[in-house]
């Protein structure tokens, strides 16, 4: 708890009684590893806080290979935010990487966050809108440049996440194969 409300202090600026008043409608989650926090297919009906842990963004292509899309690991929101706002059927998964300690508000919590304090909208909203632009940040080199400098990017972009993850969601991240990943890493070792 100590650390979302550290987050809250430094993100959103909102005093003692907005804190509590946010802390008092989270509930304590633990996922396994593996377990999914939110599912395609389904309409989000929660946004999480990750605690401890580290969770992927993945969904099926047209010829049914599994794709991460993104990681995200502690002190940072997860939900599909745009399905999770319009009430909408996500076409992406949200899976728990490690096992992992979050605080999650229900939709109809969440909504009554955003009646009570004014200003919430607005900073989700740039909170979201920096995630984006991060994750667009941390995504877009990987398009032009060759895989090895890829993996070095993903180091730099995700520090200390490479020993606490599968491989193998590194490597489609990355989009190469499992087998090239391990050239490169023994390459650069």
């Amino acid at each position: 708890m100590k650390e979302f409300i550290n987050y809250l202090e430094q993100v959103f600026y909102l005093n003692k009684h907005q804190i509590d008043f946010v802390v008092s409608r989270a509930k304590e989650l633990h996922l396994q590893k593996d377990d999914f926090f939110s599912e395609a297919g389904k309409v989000p009906k929660r946004v999480g806080f990750i605690v401890n842990g580290i969770f992927r963004y993945c969904y099926y292509n047209d010829k049914g290979e599994e794709i991460t899309n993104y990681f995200v690991g502690e002190n940072n929101f997860i939900t599909d935010y745009p399905n999770f706002e319009a009430n909408t059927i996500s076409g992406e998964y949200i899976q728990a990487v490690t096992d992992c300690q979050l605080l999650v508000f229900s939709k109809e919590n969440w909504v009554e966050i955003s009646n009570e304090l004014t200003q919430w909208n607005h900073l989700i909203d740039r909170s979201y809108n920096q995630c984006l632009l991060d994750a667009i940040g941390k995504r877009s080199p990987l398009v032009s440049e060759d895989a090895t400098t890829r993996y070095l990017s993903f180091l730099k972009n995700f520090p200390g996440f490479v020993n606490r993850i599968p491989l193998s969601y590194v490597a489609s991240y990355l989009g190469i194969t499992q087998q090239s990943l391990s050239r490169i890493r023994k390459n650069i070792a």
